[in-house]
């Protein structure tokens, strides 16, 4: 949230008052935005995951933020797991403030047409015979491609690097100093009318992230949704509930490379199992996570919202 909208959502209350106030949680300023609106318009608060890596801050703040969470009228994550293994949710928030509604998303774009065929026959051609694996996000510490990079070495596949971050540098160092460089291949930031096509023209996804700061990966459904199986990491987050071991994927242990490429090679090389959990990977997506679902379940839960203060 930007600092300028802390003070426009008070000068939109005025201007004609909200029926509900939904914050999102981890962001200091929505909660700020929460102190500054009457205690009378009733909160909706989504939490995305702990805090995690700023802990000097949170020993002062976890007094100011369990107030804010007890105070709330509701309570919604996008998994059960968010809320059984959060350390900050106070756990004498009553069951029924709290709701699971799943994220959802429009997989509309992610639909095959005469250019992204184009650019996935292209995709392929570059693999030269070879399995395609896919990963993507910000090149960050938490995500793990440094551990999906040592996992290479064991790999006879392409990697297809999506993104860019700080650690770019880092990552291709990496990969040259592990003579994996001709295994990776680093496609930087992909523009949104292409992601289509890396989405189908992989084999595998793979989302190693290392920490609980990842904890649902959206970008799992989107590969999910085109058909394909993903690699996670054991998390024991939500990451975890979108990708099921052994059914949608396979989930390993974070930052084992040696477990990620089994898991890796487990599935390149056996085509009859990445195909069947790729199915089922498109039909948990499909049904489970669609962005009318996700819609419907938020606008009646505002419905049902109390119109009176805590």
């Amino acid at each position: 949230m930007s600092p300028a909208l802390v003070f426009k959502a008070r000068q939109l209350h005025r201007e004609k008052p909200f029926d509900a106030f939904h914050l999102h949680f981890q962001d200091p300023l929505s909660h700020l935005a929460s102190l500054l609106l009457p205690r009378k318009v009733p909160r909706v608060i989504t939490w995305h995951h702990d805090i995690v890596r700023q802990k000097a801050m949170l020993s002062a703040y976890r007094p100011w933020l369990q107030n804010e969470l007890r105070r709330a009228d509701a309570l919604v994550a996008a998994t059960q797991a968010h809320f059984d293994t959060s350390a900050q949710i106070p756990v004498d928030i009553p069951a029924e403030r709290k709701h699971v509604i799943p994220y959802g998303l429009d997989f509309g774009n992610l639909a095959l047409n005469h250019s992204t065929v184009l650019l996935v026959d292209a995709l392929r051609v570059r693999a030269d015979g070879r399995k395609l694996i896919f990963a993507l996000g910000r090149h960050v510490s938490y995500k793990g491609f440094d551990v999906l990079i040592a996992a290479m070495r064991q790999v006879d596949a392409l990697l297809l690097l999506g993104g860019s971050g700080p650690l770019s540098d880092a990552l291709k160092a990496q990969a040259h100093a592990l003579d994996v460089a001709d295994r990776v291949a680093f496609v930087g930031r992909i523009p949104e009318a292409d992601l289509a096509a890396y989405f189908h023209a992989c084999d595998v996804f793979c989302l190693p992230s290392v920490t609980q700061v990842e904890a649902f990966g959206l970008v799992q459904l989107e590969a999910m949704a085109c058909g394909k199986p993903v690699i996670c990491t054991l998390l024991n987050n939500g990451v975890n509930v979108v990708n099921v071991n052994g059914e949608t994927g396979m989930a390993v242990p974070p930052q084992d490379a040696g477990a990620l490429a089994i898991a890796l090679n487990l599935l390149l090389q056996n085509d009859a199992v990445r195909q069947q959990m790729g199915r089922q990977a498109q039909a948990r997506a499909l049904g489970l996570y669609s962005l009318s679902a996700m819609t419907q379940r938020h606008l009646q839960l505002y419905q049902d919202l109390p119109h009176a203060s805590r």
